[in-house]
Parts: structure tokens; C-alpha cells; sequence
């Protein structure tokens, strides 16, 4: 799935070729998405020029200059820039034409993504009126995680996956943070200390931060706007490294499930 990372570098690559330029077409093929994508969506978005696109944790919001299209890219989504003259694929759903020949052509196989329409308040929307702070604001830090990790009895892995606690922190960043932080990702989040959740914090900061340097990751489905893949798992200390060597103590990478998810760690640099 693509998480935080992956959703900005897709914002930063679309941002340059589609802000201050009008929207000619928008052509769906498919709206049988998470939610199905509104009848009238298209009829709002054509000659509206986008002045911006802003991201919401995994959420992408085109600023128009009336009205929000949000869109997230689900378990397998991506929004690439194609020429308008190229020929669509068996899962590429919705593309949208600006005035400078250029496409955002919306891919997604497993289609659990989502285009929705915003007339009002992006804010209160209900898909964005209850998440937690933005990992790479200031809102965010150890204070913040320590308050909301009081009496929780769930891992720490669990904890920081949470959206209302922080949002954007997915499965690979959840593990890769975690193995900076040295925690391991099995302990109860309400028994880290002050100083544990700084140094956490800080982790998950630094963590997206490189990922988002790398271009994300691409494991499966993920390409950036550009086509391009993510190199971040190249680098990767834990994730998807079971049986290998640590790269701080040498020790081995070990692999376990929490929820349903592949959780990675050191058992001697992570306790």
C-alpha cells in the first residue's frame, strides 16, 4: 500500500505540472472504486484550474479554483503524467487532461482507492476531520506520543499505525521506525517512557523523511508520477530483510504478524 511517502512524492511530482493549468477533459472508465466516484465529478472539474495540490496524510486534495477533488491511491494505486495521446491500460480508470497536453492518467488494479468531490471544508470531511497530526509538522513530537500512548495496551507497532494517533505511518515505516527508535515492535505502548516517545518520534521524522528523499518504496504497484520506481527499500534496516543480516549488530532480521501484517525487527537492537 502506498503510505506517506510514496503519496507525497506523487504530489511533488504532479504539483509542477498541474498547477496554474485548466483542466480540458476527464475521461472515467471505471468508477467502481473503494467508493464509487461521483456521477457529476466530472462535470465539476472540467475548465476548473488547480492552484495547488495539498496533502492530508495518505489523502492528496487538488485545489481548484472551486471546489476539491481528494484522492487516494488505496492498495495499489498510482497517478502517473502520461502524454495525452497515449493509450490506456486495463486498469488505468480515470484520466484527467489539462491545457498544456499533459495527462494524469489514475491507475489502480485492485481498486480500492478512491475520487471523491469536496464542495465545502476540506477539514470536515469525514474522512479528514478525525486524523492526527501530520508526523512531519510540529504538532507532532514525543509529548504528543507519550499523552496519547497513557494506559494503551497495544503495540507500539499497532500504536504508531493508528491514524488518529499520527497519520501516514504504514507498515514499512511503522517497522523501520521502530528499529531506529530501538523498540521493539511487540511492546505495549503504554509502557514507553517520556524519553522512549521522543526518540520515537523523532525516528518516525527521520524515517519519512529519507523515504521521501528516495522517491517511497515500490514493492509491488507503486511508480512515482513520473514513472519512475522508489528506492527506499534498497536502504531498508528491517523491512523485508527476514533471515539477513542486521546492519548494525549482524544479528538476524526476524519476521512475525501483527494484525494481519508482516512486522520485521532485530531482537538485539530493538527491545
Amino acid at each position: 500500500m502506498p503510505e506517506l511517502p510514496e503519496v507525497e512524492t506523487t504530489r511533488l511530482g504532479l504539483l509542477p505540472q498541474v498547477a496554474g493549468h485548466r483542466i480540458v477533459s476527464v475521461h472515467v472508465r471505471e468508477r467502481r472504486l473503494r467508493w464509487p466516484i461521483p456521477k457529476n465529478m466530472e462535470r465539476k472539474m472540467v475548465d476548473r484550474m488547480v492552484s495547488a495540490i495539498t496533502r492530508r496524510g495518505k489523502y492528496l486534495l487538488w485545489q481548484l479554483d472551486s471546489g476539491i477533488l481528494l484522492t487516494h491511491l488505496g492498495m495499489s494505486g498510482s497517478l502517473r503524467v502520461v502524454d495525452t495521446a497515449s493509450t490506456p491500460a486495463r486498469h488505468d480508470h480515470v484520466d484527467i487532461a489539462f491545457d498544456n497536453k499533459r495527462t494524469i492518467r489514475y491507475t489502480d488494479p485492485r481498486r480500492f482507492g478512491a475520487m471523491l468531490w469536496i464542495d465545502g471544508e476540506a477539514d470536515q470531511h469525514p474522512l479528514l476531520r478525525e486524523l492526527g497530526p501530520e508526523p512531519l509538522s510540529e504538532a507532532f513530537d514525543g509529548l504528543a506520543l507519550y499523552r496519547s500512548s497513557r494506559g494503551r495496551s497495544v503495540s507500539a507497532k499497532e500504536f504508531i499505525m493508528n491514524s488518529h494517533v499520527v497519520v501516514g505511518v504504514g507498515n514499512i515505516y511503522a517497522s523501520e521506525s521502530l528499529f531506529r527508535a530501538g523498540i521493539r515492535p511487540t511492546r505495549k505502548a503504554g509502557t514507553l517512557s517520556l524519553a522512549k516517545c521522543t526518540h520515537l518520534a523523532q525516528a518516525i521524522k527521520t524515517t519519512l523523511t529519507a523515504a521521501i528523499r528516495a522517491g517511497g518504496s515500490s514493492l509491488r504497484d507503486y511508480v512515482q508520477a513520473s514513472g519512475e520506481l522508489g528506492y527506499f527499500q534498497v536502504d531498508a534496516f528491517c523491512y523485508d530483510r527476514e533471515g539477513q543480516a542486521c546492519r548494525v549488530c549482524g544479528g538476524t532480521i526476524r519476521q512475525i504478524r501483527q494484525g494481519q501484517r508482516a512486522t520485521y525487527y532485530c531482537p538485539a537492537c530493538q527491545k
